[in-house]
């Protein structure tokens, strides 16, 4: 019996399947966190003429919606869902990462390490001011 070599077909299968279900879950826990929010805020009156800046740091940020995901806070869910789609091509980038390495590929590597800092100065300091 001959055992087949994991290729780089397998790891673009991966990748595809990745980013199509990493989509639709996305979408479908803020469509989920939409419907509960306007079962619980339907009638509320939003106040658009002032601006009310929340200055917090993103572990805050994960941390509140964390704890209203835990929760079933419908803010909390849509948030949570924006999340996912962004974790989405970012996850993409670090299985590419793993798919040069195990090609050897090292100039492909040093480009995704180099995209991987990138991602993370810009949400390091996206949240900070």
């Amino acid at each position: 019996m001959q055992h087949e070599k994991f290729g780089e077909k397998d790891f673009q299968t991966i990748i595809g399947n990745l980013l199509r279900y990493g989509v639709w879950i996305s979408l479908s826990v803020a469509f989920i966190g939409g419907i509960v929010y306007l079962l619980h805020h339907s009638a509320d009156i939003e106040n658009y003429s002032a601006f009310h800046e929340n200055d917090r740091n993103i572990f805050e940020v994960i941390s509140a919606i964390y704890q209203g995901v835990i929760q079933g806070n419908g803010e909390s869910l849509i948030f949570f869902g924006i999340i996912l789609l962004f974790l989405t091509p970012v996850l993409r980038v670090l299985l590419s990462l793993f798919s040069f390495l195990l090609e050897k590929d090292y100039l492909y590597v040093g480009i995704t390490l180099i995209v991987i800092v990138i991602i993370l100065i810009s949400v390091s300091f996206g949240f900070s001011h």
